[in-house]
């Protein structure tokens, strides 16, 4: 896994060993950040369950202005902050949450912090066949805080896998679907 374009493109990232993290694979994240394009240039960036901190680090190569990102492992903060020191980006405009991601939205909404981008490739939730999902992908579309973190024409990309089936409440409008395997990646703006 490493950092694919921008100023630290190439830069290769540490994970955990084991099933505990699935960082969003080199491709789905190329194909992402090709179809962002310009759109990573000076953003506020938010990444939510950062695992790696892959996605935070990819914007900040591309020119993003900062980037917050929330991980709830001690353990796993622990590489994402080796990750920041080997790709050589600003320390001081990364900025690490050890916290859950559910605890931190409605304290970032609180607080009036807006991002351009925000992005949640959260642990895969099960099949869901016949009943509505209660994956955390899910658990974040219904999130009353989430869309106040989201600046105007702001951009919310979020992974889950195929055989999760979401509900995309009114609030949320899909502009764009990606899928990669079993990865899917959808982009979804507030209806206004």
């Amino acid at each position: 896994m490493r950092i694919i374009g921008g100023i630290a493109g190439g830069t290769q990232l540490k994970a955990p060993k084991g099933y505990a993290v699935r960082p969003t694979p080199d491709l789905v994240r190329q194909a992402v950040f090709n179809s962002l394009g310009e759109r990573v240039v000076q953003a506020r960036v938010l990444e939510l369950f950062g695992g790696t901190g892959a996605l935070s680090l990819e914007c900040l190569s591309r020119g993003a202005h900062s980037a917050v990102c929330i991980e709830l492992s001690a353990k796993h903060a622990r590489f994402i902050q080796d990750n920041l020191r080997l790709s050589r980006l600003p320390a001081e405009n990364f900025h690490m949450r050890v916290q859950d991601v559910f605890v931190a939205i409605p304290q970032l909404a609180a607080s009036g912090t807006l991002f351009d981008l925000i992005l949640a490739d959260p642990p895969y939730g099960e099949k869901n066949v016949g009943r509505r999902s209660t994956s955390l992908a899910q658990r974040l579309l219904d999130n009353a805080s989430l869309p106040r973190l989201l600046a105007p024409d702001g951009l919310f990309i979020l992974g889950h896998t195929r055989r999760d089936t979401l509900d995309i409440p009114p609030l949320w409008r899909e502009t764009k679907t990606m899928r990669h395997g079993d990865s899917m990646m959808r982009f979804l703006t507030l209806n206004p």
